[in-house]
């Protein structure tokens, strides 16, 4: 059984997948890799992740490395649960580059889109802290998600008016003042210049 990954394991990971490529790649954290790499969470379960572009040697890499640092890993991102949001790529916040890789944290208003869509509390808890960290702000959440709301019939399990809803609910608690967000309290709603990358 692999074990929850802390701060530490994922940076070891990223220590690794960049000593076994040898083309230039982004690997884009999301989810929980995401929370712990910023001190929301102590662990998660899944390193989530996007490769850019899909390289069979980075794939190759990926369960050796799985096996060796006991960690999980899934290929998961928020374009694969709502529409991709424009710009998404030059809003994505770099982390480090270890030789060839460069390892960024997906765009963090998609990530919040994403999970005020799905709904779990330590989703909502990971959106929380992107708003007090000012990582995402009120107007621009909501312009996004109008930006995408055209795209969403492409996503069947989305109930776009329930997700209208989510995030309006947590735009609105925004202006007055810090959201706590516990169990009891949630329900579910149904300048770093990198190696030059053309993407396919």
């Amino acid at each position: 059984m692999r074990e929850l990954a802390d701060a530490g394991r994922v940076e070891r990971f990223m220590e690794a997948l960049g000593a076994e490529v040898s083309a230039p790649g982004r690997v884009y954290f999301t989810g929980g890799a995401t929370a712990v790499l910023m001190g929301w969470r102590a662990t998660t379960v899944d390193v989530d992740l996007k490769l850019v572009p899909d390289s069979d040697e980075i794939l190759r890499a990926i369960p050796r490395l799985k096996e060796q640092l006991s960690l999980n890993v899934e290929l998961a991102s928020p374009d694969l649960f709502i529409p991709e949001l424009p710009g998404w790529r030059d809003r994505s916040r770099f982390i480090r580059q270890v030789r060839n890789l460069s390892f960024l944290h997906y765009d963090f208003y998609a990530q919040a889109l994403s999970k005020l869509e799905r709904g779990d509390v330590k989703d909502l808890l990971d959106v929380e802290h992107m708003a007090r960290e000012h990582l995402v702000e009120a107007k621009e959440l909501l312009g996004f998600l109008e930006a995408i709301e055209p795209e969403l019939h492409r996503y069947p399990a989305i109930d776009a008016p329930s997700f209208r809803s989510s995030v309006e609910r947590f735009v609105s608690s925004l202006g007055h003042g810090s959201r706590e967000v516990t169990e009891t309290q949630c329900s579910r709603p149904a300048g770093f210049s990198e190696p030059e990358l053309r993407d396919p």
